[in-house]
């Protein structure tokens, strides 16, 4: 005992073993598996890591739990698949390895679409490599045969297929309705990849005239000056008795030559400001859905993709980016005379998780995934008992996410990313 009690370490030194005992396990096959008649399977597919950069703690904790699992499965004797592979990471990788050539002196924006592709393949394969060093180094026991990327032919096929199958069944669809638009990388982006965050901005309250001239007309409260000028409506509580007598009228859209109607909707919070709303229905998803409920309010929209205000705008802001236009309005609502007060006002901003930017809602045609039924089916699964959740009060989390979600816009405006398998007669 004292020979080979000399003979060990002081102390453990994983980077004197582990790699030397991995190297071993994978060539040795060990965690490799294929169909197997009269073997049960059990079978987890990774989550995978987009290839934008390396693995961060989060990762190591849930490769963790899988590669327990994974293990355990296999001293039970089940044929265990855990499947590897990384993502593309669409809008993330658009922006790294745009930024990487404009550090070489080249426009990505004026790149050949194939060669800016080649480019992004040639990164990918780095990031992706340090993945797989990180995941073995982890003592991850994937079957690294089967490594692959979401963008490989086979998974590639897979997803065109899903698309197709999903289209046919009304579940995937092609509209025009109002999306999250970054103006900076000009692509649509799903709920997801917006972060809200308290900023400090202002508040202006602005006096909309009475068409005819008879008493002082009504005053609102915006953060976003700019859109005053496609307003479609000025809104009301219905059960709001300071306001039913407006109901009807017609007011004058400031800095416009438009007159817009005085109207009742459940979406007005009686209690804040006013208790009068503008509704801007091409710029804001609340007014939107105003909008939908009311088909006599116009929906106009602004801003072109790079958010710079458009023909639909007065000849005086044409062509202004949406800040500037900004401070132009609040200057001519002074010299009008219609601008009440301007505060301080702290509020939730929207911005590209990616790019940064403020997030503008735009009316845009992109593919939507039908969210409704799919929910259905899951908030069934939860409550029928076949899911739990611990600790049990984010079952109540989950359904009302569930019952509050969105349709899910699945296209983007980039090169990156899986083609759409769209048609035209």
């Amino acid at each position: 005992m004292s020979k080979q009690s000399a003979a060990l370490a002081p102390s453990y030194d994983p980077a004197a073993i582990e790699r030397e005992v991995y190297a071993a396990w994978e060539k040795a096959g060990l965690f490799a598996s294929a169909p197997e008649e009269g073997r049960e399977a059990f079978c987890i597919l990774l989550p995978p890591p987009n290839v934008t950069g390396t693995l961060h703690m989060g990762h190591a904790f849930q490769h963790a739990v899988m590669d327990a699992y994974a293990r355990a499965e296999r001293m039970r004797g089940k044929n265990v698949l855990w499947q590897p592979g990384t993502d593309h990471a669409g809008v993330g990788t658009h922006i790294v390895v745009s930024r990487a050539l404009r550090r070489e002196g080249l426009d990505p924006e004026t790149m050949d679409r194939g060669e800016f592709l080649a480019r992004v393949r040639e990164w990918k394969e780095g990031s992706a490599s340090a993945i797989g060093v990180q995941m073995r180094r982890l003592g991850d026991s994937c079957d690294w045969a089967r490594d692959c990327f979401t963008l490989d032919p086979g998974p590639s096929a897979v997803v065109r297929e899903a698309f197709v199958r999903l289209h046919e069944e009304g579940l995937v669809y092609r509209g025009k309705r109002l999306v999250n638009w970054d103006p900076k990388l000009l692509t649509a982006l799903a709920d997801l990849e917006v972060t809200s965050a308290e900023e400090e901005g202002v508040m202006h309250h602005v006096r909309y005239p009475f068409a005819d001239g008879d008493g002082d007309g009504v005053v609102i409260a915006t953060t976003r000056p700019e859109t005053i000028l496609v307003d479609g409506a000025v809104a009301v509580a219905p059960d709001d008795p300071r306001h039913q007598k407006l109901v009807g009228r017609m007011v004058r859209v400031p800095c416009t030559e438009r007159t817009i109607p005085v109207i009742a909707d459940e979406h007005v919070d009686a209690s804040f400001g006013s208790g009068c709303v503008k509704i801007t229905p091409a710029h804001d998803f609340n007014d939107y859905e105003v909008a939908q409920r009311h088909p006599e309010i116009p929906v106009i929209e602004l801003m072109t993709p790079a958010a710079v205000l458009n023909d639909n705008a007065p000849a005086a802001y044409r062509g202004l980016d949406r800040y500037a236009a900004r401070e132009k309005i609040i200057a001519d609502l002074k010299d009008q005379g219609l601008l009440v007060k301007s505060e301080p006002h702290r509020y939730q901003l929207p911005r590209g998780e990616r790019s940064g930017v403020v997030v503008e809602p735009m009316l845009s045609d992109q593919w939507f995934l039908r969210m409704a039924p799919l929910a259905e089916r899951a908030l069934a699964a939860r409550r029928g008992g076949r899911v739990e959740f611990v600790p049990p009060l984010w079952g109540g989390v989950y359904d009302r996410w569930l019952e509050n979600i969105k349709d899910w816009c699945i296209s983007r405006q980039i090169d990156w990313g899986h083609p759409i398998p769209a048609w035209r007669d």
